[in-house]
């Protein structure tokens, strides 16, 4: 990714940072005065529709430059891609970024002073090397999109249960044995990723979701589904394929807007290939979902 570069980001290398964007420089005459490094990585921020913007991305970091944390007009921040193992306190500073890139790093933990970002509406923390997730991040109440997938995460603070804004959250591919009880109150989310964790079961609040759209919990060993999961009645997309499911609840007729039977994995309707179904819902669905729906509805 990096080439032959040092992994060191040296005051040599910040002069010599290539964007790959265009846009004019987010330098504004307002701004504070800055150290002569910082004003190095300013030159290379652009105005991204509409937003102060800069990408380290790819740089083959082991740390991120000190001077980095000054640049506070900075309102997305792209480091994904890198070697990062740690982030500073000084992560905090920077309290006008809406979106914060961190995917594939070398990430064990995010710092309490994330907490800090009070305008933070996107974040990409995925393929890092996170156990576990800060209570301060549930300060970040402006978050819509929040991606924590492929890490080694257990559960979740049940402090996010404060980011009402929340609509789409990712944690697949984690070691997540319990849906966290915070999941339940984001009554906002339209997409919920659970693939590839090891549940088992799926609580009855999850009728709470009014809003979900999307729920894909393929690849776990959820042996049962809950039959208020078929009260939700905006689910258009709905993946438990590679899972344990012997059966489906009486009520899954009720979730109309799944369509049909899926095969591509982000394909709507519902998706529930290799589970061990027992042998009278399996025959009927080969006859298609709408074969399904009128074996179970009641006559």
């Amino acid at each position: 990714m990096g080439g032959k570069q040092s992994r060191s980001f040296s005051t040599k290398d910040l002069n010599e940072v290539s964007m790959g964007q265009r846009g004019k420089s987010a330098l504004r005459d307002d701004q504070p005065t800055l150290s002569s490094a910082a004003e190095r990585i300013r030159r290379h921020a652009t105005v991204h529709f509409g937003y102060s913007t800069l990408s380290l991305a790819m740089r083959a970091l082991d740390k991120t430059p000190a001077e980095l944390w000054e640049l506070r007009e900075l309102q997305k921040l792209n480091l994904s891609m890198n070697c990062l193992c740690s982030l500073p306190p000084t992560l905090g500073a920077l309290d006008n970024l809406v979106i914060l890139n961190l995917w594939g790093n070398n990430l064990s933990s995010l710092p309490p002073e994330i907490g800090l970002l009070k305008k933070l509406r996107v974040l990409f923390a995925c393929r890092n090397r996170l156990s576990e997730v800060p209570e301060e991040l549930g300060l970040c109440t402006c978050l819509e999109v929040l991606s924590l997938a492929n890490n080694q995460i257990t559960g979740l603070p049940g402090s996010l249960a404060a980011i009402n804004s929340l609509t789409k959250l990712n944690l697949s591919h984690n070691r997540i044995a319990h849906i966290p009880t915070c999941v339940y109150t984001m009554k906002g989310l339209v997409f919920l990723q659970l693939a590839c964790n090891r549940l088992e079961t799926i609580a009855d609040q999850i009728q709470d979701l009014v809003n979900l759209k999307i729920l894909i919990v393929e690849g776990n060993s959820i042996h049962t589904l809950p039959k208020t999961l078929c009260f939700l009645e905006s689910l258009e997309l709905l993946n438990v394929d590679f899972n344990d499911l012997q059966n489906v609840p009486v009520e899954m007729y009720l979730l109309s807007r799944l369509g049909r039977l899926a095969c591509h994995p982000m394909d709507k309707g519902l998706h529930i290939i290799h589970n061990p179904l027992h042998k009278p819902i399996q025959e009927v669905l080969q006859g298609g979902l709408s074969a399904l729906y009128n074996y179970l509805k009641p006559t």
